[in-house]
């Protein structure tokens, strides 16, 4: 599992696909009322998890098909996010997933992905794509699809009490859990800190990630499922087995956010008493 930047978008595409594939398997085994169970995401069910997989993968679809339409797209989005619009960013973008059967849910799904899996094999490995916020580069843009099929399986996993088995795929999502360490705090309107922080994790298969000099005074170690759960906001980093040393790593830890978007916060921390 290439780390170290020399992945192509060829093979990020190809990893998007198995991740998408990994999901498919969980969900396709579901029973209707599976579709209809609440997630951690307030307010969304099972089915609204993968309404939003569509509604996004068709979108990234069309980001690098005609970036013109995209552009139209995200401004219907930005419009939905007016609090005087009569529209609000779920009826937009979950709206019709939400009447539709699960499978024709899964079925819309399929379809969306297998088409944006068909333009990523058009890309070159230094194109850029536009986004919600600064265009991407191509392999920026795949791994955040990557991320995000991962998370929102992870949340539909923990909904219906199954489990997705992790694989060496993480090392893309850890990756950008690291680079995205300065996100978190601008996201917030913060100044992004300075102090190194050294990130050495093991693989699900035993292998060792690390990120940042190993002689750092602030360090995170442990599992990379764990490291991947905190940054895409699935876990509270006190939920996790994480070894977080020194202020600045565990300010990190409470603050990170892998993904584009306005700032959020993980789930608290969980109340062990109860």
């Amino acid at each position: 599992m290439a780390i170290e930047g020399t992945v192509t978008v060829a093979e990020l595409a190809s990893e998007l696909a198995a991740e998408h594939d990994d999901l498919d398997r969980l969900v396709a085994s579901l029973d209707a009322d599976d579709w209809d169970r609440p997630t951690a995401s307030p307010g969304w069910t099972v089915r609204d998890q993968i309404g939003h997989l569509t509604y996004f993968d068709d979108t990234a679809r069309l980001a690098i098909e005609s970036p013109d339409d995209f552009e139209a797209k995200k401004a219907a989005l930005i419009e939905a996010m007016d609090p005087e619009s009569s529209q609000t960013v779920d009826d937009l973008t979950l709206g019709a997933f939400r009447a539709m059967a699960p499978d024709d849910l899964l079925s819309s799904w399929r379809a969306n992905r297998a088409a944006l899996i068909k333009q990523a094999g058009t890309l070159e490995d230094k194109a850029r794509v536009p986004w919600y916020g600064p265009w991407m580069g191509a392999k920026s843009f795949l791994t955040a699809r990557l991320m995000e099929t991962w998370a929102h399986g992870q949340d539909v996993a923990d909904a219906v009490g199954a489990g997705i088995e992790p694989t060496e795929r993480l090392a893309h999502i850890a990756r950008l859990g690291v680079n995205t360490r300065g996100w978190s705090y601008v996201v917030r309107g913060l100044e992004p800190p300075d102090e190194p922080i050294l990130v050495d994790l093991t693989s699900p298969a035993g292998a060792s990630w690390r990120f940042g000099p190993t002689d750092s005074a602030n360090r995170i170690s442990g599992s990379a499922v764990d490291f991947c759960l905190v940054v895409t906001q699935r876990r509270h980093p006190d939920d996790t087995d994480l070894d977080i040393v020194g202020f600045s790593a565990f300010d990190w830890m409470v603050k990170a956010q892998a993904f584009a978007g306005g700032a959020t916060d993980g789930p608290p921390a969980s109340d062990i008493s109860s």
